[in-house]
């Protein structure tokens, strides 16, 4: 459940991290907000971006086309303010990367998930998405995973989502022809699931109920 609260803080930190020049920052600007769509990261950096910029950005993401749009959209929703221990909280994985590209064909053309941003020049952070999950991918230098940990963690898992029942998830990317490390099972605590490797090892693990 969104919370206003929540949201403002969250373009509080966009606009900091703007002022500090965090890289990763530009893509989702150039990404989310039309007016910066034509800059590089650096020029985005160096722009003019207001606290109204950063909630209109903030809006784009939870999917409203600007900050308007979303506090009126919220003020029609039950429960959209909760009281901050029952407020949601939402996770975004870092999964290492050896190659941008390849990540985000993998993940575009294989899984279904969309581009969010990505950042760089040459790339080196992006971001994909899928009903709701998030995903950061980060690039570095020389393999992620070395042959002696998964020679000793063969299962050793980089992200799990949930989703209401894994199978048909399951089925359409098994149409798609995607390799899995685990097929769909049962497994004892009640749970359905499955496990994808991407191309750098990373396991992803989708648990649905039974």
């Amino acid at each position: 459940m969104l919370n206003l609260e929540n949201l403002r803080k969250q373009a509080k930190l966009h606009l900091r991290w703007h002022r500090e020049r965090y890289f990763p920052v530009a893509g989702q600007i150039r990404s989310l907000l039309p007016r910066y769509s034509g800059l590089t990261d650096q020029e985005i950096l160096a722009s003019l971006f207001k606290l109204s910029d950063a909630q209109d950005l903030v809006a784009r993401k939870a999917g409203f086309e600007n900050w308007l749009a979303l506090t009126k959209g919220l003020s029609s929703m039950p429960f959209a303010n909760p009281s901050p221990s029952s407020a949601a909280i939402a996770a975004e994985p870092q999964l290492f990367v050896s190659d941008i590209a390849i990540s985000l064909a993998f993940y575009e053309e294989k899984l279904g998930f969309r581009r969010v941003f990505i950042s760089g020049e040459p790339a080196f952070y992006a971001q994909v998405g899928r009903n709701g999950a998030k995903l950061n991918l980060r690039r570095v230098d020389g393999p992620v995973f070395s042959e002696h940990f998964r020679a000793h963690e063969p299962d050793a898992l980089s992200a799990t989502l949930t989703l209401d029942d894994a199978k048909p998830l399951f089925l359409e990317l098994q149409a798609a022809g995607v390799t899995f490390h685990q097929t769909l099972r049962s497994e004892p605590w009640g749970a359905r699931t499955f496990i994808v490797s991407d191309p750098d090892g990373n396991l992803i693990l989708f648990a649905g109920a039974s």
